[in-house]
């Protein structure tokens, strides 16, 4: 059976009421996995959003006992999912695919204007809107859109049970590492602490928001950034967690990169293990 439930949003500017946003959903719709190497008894949920005419589709592919749960926003990083599909084939566990054409940002129309953004910056009102403001304006109806697109998400990942978000993100080569968290870098002020193995590529490496685990990912010798609890609201699902007081992990490597991702994944799991699920 297919539940087809529309969301109906409204919202005020002043005293002049706006036209509703309608979110449509689809739930627990059996669909053909869209990544390979999808393999024999794993199972799919998955989730159809409409986010204007732009369509985005959540899958959570689940194999095995309930362990560790990932989830990949963009949809233009599949390392990430083909490291979690090996993980989970032998550990067990989840992964919520984020699907919406293969690219980085959510691009889509609304009142015959473009808007895009970031779909890793839809988490908060500020980093809606400063997402939005980098290619257009932050018109209320796109507010209101993308601020239900991230509440979809969040409800189907359920970062409460088991209490953790684990994420998993790729980038290019030299396009992005470690170092950018350094002194006199961009994202200096987004790190409280760093601990660098230089025998690592920088490009990949692990951000946590919990200082025991980064304190017990330190001691694997592997790169390692402890998110500052100062860092700006740039409407991350890490600046989300830290809001919320929800531990935060996300492996990140380059594209490609395959083995390192599915190596970090296993250190990181082994570390959130032992310090934060215990508790």
């Amino acid at each position: 059976m297919v539940l087809l439930i529309s969301i109906l949003v409204t919202f005020t500017t002043g005293l002049k009421a706006q036209q509703p946003v309608v979110l449509n959903v689809i739930d627990s719709l059996t669909i053909r996995p869209v990544h390979p190497p999808v393999f024999e008894g794993i199972t799919t949920d998955t989730t159809h959003l409409l986010l204007s005419d732009w369509p985005v589709t959540l899958v959570k592919y689940s194999y095995g006992e309930p362990k560790i749960n990932f989830i990949a926003i963009h949809d233009d990083e599949d390392t990430g999912v083909k490291a979690a599909f090996e993980y989970i084939r032998f550990s067990g566990g989840s992964i919520i695919d984020c699907q919406y054409g293969g690219i980085r940002n959510f691009k889509f129309m609304y009142n015959n204007e473009e808007f895009q953004t970031d779909p890793n910056s839809i988490y908060t009102p500020a980093g809606i809107a400063r997402g939005l403001e980098k290619y257009n304006w932050a018109a209320p109806e796109v507010v209101n859109m993308l601020a239900n697109t991230a509440k979809e998400i969040l409800k189907l990942y359920n970062p409460e049970t088991p209490p953790y978000i684990f994420t998993l993100h790729n980038n290019g080569d030299g396009g992005f590492g470690i170092h950018d968290y350094l002194k006199g870098y961009p994202l200096e002020n987004f790190a409280d602490s760093l601990y660098i193995n230089f025998e690592m590529d920088a490009d990949d490496l692990i951000l946590v928001t919990d200082v025991n685990l980064f304190n017990r990912l330190k001691k694997e010798n592997v790169n390692v950034v402890l998110q500052s609890n100062n860092a700006p609201d740039d409407g991350s699902l890490s600046y989300y967690a830290m809001q919320q007081r929800i531990p935060y992990v996300n492996v990140e490597v380059q594209h490609g990169h395959l083995y390192e991702h599915l190596r970090l994944i296993e250190i990181a799991a082994k570390a959130l293990e032992e310090t934060i699920l215990p508790l």
